[in-house]
């Protein structure tokens, strides 16, 4: 074998190496997911390092998970909101999804069927996109009645099993209470709405497996 032949092997061998490598750190880039909903997901009433996302992100990286947590939650978004941004919020660094909307139609009345739409719209976008999504839930008060209760409150399971995301049934079940509200005072901040910083975090305590599961879901 000629030395051209030589040197022309070794600079093979180089470019294989190098590609090989270049595999290796992009595989080991941290995977982006993006958090899209209102105030609860954004960190109201909090400082920015106590909010959802980034306890969120720190719990995932303590439990072995090497992941950015986009905030893409923005206070007083209705599911209307979410729809708004959802095609510039899935830039194409982000590789998966979880959905926290709905709090806010609660609070104006809503009419379930445009939140259901809404919802809808932004998982077909999602799934377009090859992302997996975790939704999670946020069961409708009793004040507006069984009707209105028993439609919203479907929206969520339906939606999940018609797109085959994951699914958890309320944002706050993790705080537990046993249906005393009393008990999620320490929980909470003065408004009786937004948790507090030990609230926020039994709350990704409860959420964090089911985004660990969110995570095996993404295609390398």
């Amino acid at each position: 074998m000629g030395y051209g032949a030589l040197r022309t092997g070794r600079n093979l061998a180089l470019t294989v190496l190098a590609v090989f490598c270049l595999g290796l750190s992009a595989h080991a880039a941290p995977v982006t997911i993006a958090a899209l909903g209102d105030s609860l997901t954004e960190g109201y009433g909090l400082p920015p390092e106590d909010g959802f996302v980034p306890q969120l992100q720190a719990w995932l990286k303590a439990n072995g998970a090497d992941v950015t947590v986009m905030n893409a939650g923005v206070s007083g978004d209705t599911t209307a909101g979410g729809l708004s941004r959802i095609d510039w919020t899935l830039t194409p660094e982000v590789k998966a999804l979880i959905v926290t909307l709905g709090g806010n139609d609660l609070l104006r009345g809503i009419d379930p069927a445009a939140s259901r739409a809404n919802l809808d719209a932004i998982l077909k976008v999602a799934t377009a996109k090859g992302l997996p999504v975790l939704v999670i839930g946020m069961p409708a008060p009793g004040n507006y009645g069984p009707d209105y209760k028993a439609q919203f409150d479907a929206i969520y399971p339906d939606l999940a099993k018609k797109y085959g995301t994951l699914y958890v049934e309320s944002f706050f079940a993790p705080l537990g209470a046993g249906g005393d509200p009393a008990a999620l005072t320490p929980f909470l901040q003065a408004d009786g709405i937004h948790p507090n910083r030990d609230g926020v975090a039994k709350i990704v305590e409860g959420l964090g497996p089911q985004v660990l599961q969110l995570i095996g879901r993404i295609q390398p």
